[in-house]
């Protein structure tokens, strides 16, 4: 089985303050492992290494057998390594479409990305009756879906996504993890990082604890 991402003995510090001493996981291809822990952990910084908006000062990352360690953040786009941020980060005066067509950046067929769009509204009925509605004006469990779905668009091969329970209903965070387990099992591994163990290990196969930027 090819590893989708592996990290080993990541370090990352701002100033004189290691936000990460030295970390290892691993995820495999088509699985979905979760990272865990409280705020303050470490967990954002682990996912912005990876993704490279944060700097590693130690170890390496690599993801399906290359190494990706401080590599800038649009060519992991282009490599198929799409993170999902915390807060949603969705376009707020752009429509649900618009939305969707922005994950389609980096691909350079429109057919493609209309095809892609149709299934995210496939998945998310929700989003296809509101594709004409601005961003801003839906509920904050949509807004986490346009978020995961706009991810989608790029088609990726690792989806790592931070904090998509954050602020929502249980019932929605439900919904949410359903959407998570159905991405997974269409064959695409994602790193889910979740304060609300109880869900995210539902739709895990392992979770990781993260403890004062530590596996614990």
């Amino acid at each position: 089985m090819t590893t989708a991402l592996l990290v080993e003995n990541l370090s990352v510090a701002y100033g004189r303050v290691e936000a990460l001493r030295g970390i290892s996981l691993r995820v495999e291809a088509g699985e979905t492992v979760s990272l865990l822990g409280n705020n303050g952990a470490g967990k954002s910084t682990t996912v912005a290494a990876i993704s490279g908006i944060a700097r590693a000062s130690g170890g390496r990352v690599s993801a399906f057998g290359e190494d990706i360690t401080n590599a800038k953040p649009w060519d992991l786009v282009h490599r198929g390594i799409i993170h999902v941020p915390e807060g949603r980060r969705i376009f707020p005066r752009l429509t649900v479409q618009e939305n969707l067509q922005i994950g389609g950046h980096a691909v350079k067929d429109n057919k493609l990305i209309a095809s892609r769009i149709a299934e995210v509204y496939d998945l998310l009925p929700r989003l296809a009756e509101r594709s004409n509605q601005q961003g801003g004006t839906l509920s904050g469990g949509e807004q986490q879906m346009l978020a995961i779905g706009r991810g989608m668009i790029a088609g990726p091969k690792l989806l790592m996504l931070d904090e998509p329970s954050m602020g929502l209903a249980p019932l929605m965070v439900a919904q949410v993890m359903e959407l998570v387990r159905s991405i997974s099992a269409q064959g695409t591994s994602v790193l889910l990082i979740e304060q609300n163990a109880r869900s995210a290990l539902k739709v895990a196969s392992r979770g990781y604890v993260l403890d004062s930027g530590l596996i614990a």
